[in-house]
């Protein structure tokens, strides 16, 4: 999986939660939901129960039950329908049942969004360290669209619960399946739903997960907390191309199925001027293109950024007249082998296209 290796941090107190927010954000790529909420949840649950411990696979029993854990859902959706604060213990109860075993940590099952912040806020209230990793180094829409299917490792119970207590364990046969039956739990219960997926003991992780994601999320939000040129930082920082600067000029953003999909037009200013952008949406930003060229695409990634700050706008948060500035950057090498392209490539998604990688698509 990745090699790339960053100073690890050990300990995430209040004082890191909002560069691990800046981060996460952007690894978002528009989805796994807005950070603004998350926050708050975080910080409250770390003055209540104390400071998380991060810990890498390695340090983990060999045989202790790692459980990775996301939220499931429209993003649209999670603003009215907010966490009761039990999900996770009852989620928890219900791995432990299903796998006889006591669950020894958790882990982010995507980085992006608040998907990659709100484990914090879990592993806190549950008193388990969170493991420095993730399964996708970014966010994806769908189920299957993570390391260990990629990787082929057997599809494990997946077990979901809502936020009235319900709880659902589907032992799928197929990715396909884990997406289609963990969608319509998602959908029965409103729209959102927290799950844990790929639940494998510490030995078997170990080189099937993107390593160092937290660490890597906080360091971004250090970086770009220290300087006053955030966009040229990030792009630095990312080896990212910036794809247009401008103003939002046109939404379509609806939600159906347990996604929001749509697009956002943006026209561009100042040198960009007379150019217009359009990135289609599913949860995440997919694809980028103006006057039907292909600029950047699934699996790498794709972001849209307050121009001013460098701070990440989520899809469901983007308005009318923001000025931003739209960028995209490679992904993780685990993502452009040929499995990997089948699952979360442009055709994955429905588009006609090959993936051409970032660099050479954008000269």
């Amino acid at each position: 999986m990745s090699k790339k290796r960053i100073t690890a941090i050990a300990q995430i107190n209040k004082d890191d939660v909002e560069d691990l927010a800046f981060g996460c954000a952007l690894l978002g790529t528009g989805g796994g939901g807005s950070v603004g909420g998350s926050i708050l949840e975080v910080k409250s649950a770390i003055r209540k129960f104390g400071p998380v411990s991060v810990v890498q696979l390695e340090d983990v029993a060999a045989d202790g039950l790692v459980m990775p854990i996301c939220g499931i859902g429209a993003p649209t959706i999670s603003f009215e329908m907010l966490n009761n604060g039990g999900e996770a213990h009852l989620l928890r109860q219900e791995v432990e049942r299903v796998f006889n075993k006591p669950v020894v940590a958790i882990m982010a099952s995507e980085i992006g969004g608040s998907n990659g912040v709100e484990p914090v806020m879990w592993a806190s209230r549950l008193g388990l360290p969170i493991v420095d990793a993730d399964t996708m180094g970014r966010a994806f829409p769908e189920v299957q669209m993570g390391s260990f299917f990629v990787r082929g490792l057997p599809l494990t119970p997946i077990i979901l619960v809502d936020f009235q207590g319900n709880s659902v364990t589907i032992t799928p046969t197929s990715g396909e399946s884990a997406e289609s039956e963990s969608r319509a739990f998602t959908i029965a219960a409103g729209g959102v739903a927290l799950m844990a997926d790929y639940i494998n003991p510490a030995a078997t992780m170990i080189g099937n997960v993107i390593v160092g994601s937290i660490s890597n999320a906080i360091e971004m939000g250090r970086a770009v907390r220290r300087t006053q040129e955030p966009i040229a930082r990030l792009t630095e920082l990312l080896g990212a191309q910036a794809l247009i600067t401008g103003k939002i000029s046109e939404i379509e953003r609806h939600t159906h199925g347990g996604f929001v999909r749509g697009s956002v037009t943006i026209n561009g200013t100042g040198i960009d001027s007379g150019r217009q952008v359009r990135i289609d949406i599913q949860n995440e930003n997919l694809v980028a293109k103006e006057n039907g060229r292909i600029l950047a695409s699934v699996p790498d990634l794709i972001s849209v950024l307050d121009t001013q700050t460098g701070t990440a706008i989520a899809t469901e948060e983007i308005k009318y007249a923001m000025r931003v500035t739209a960028m995209a950057w490679p992904c993780d090498p685990l993502w452009r082998t040929e499995r990997a392209l089948q699952t979360v490539g442009p055709r994955a998604f429905g588009y006609d296209i090959d993936y051409v990688p970032i660099e050479d698509s954008v000269r």
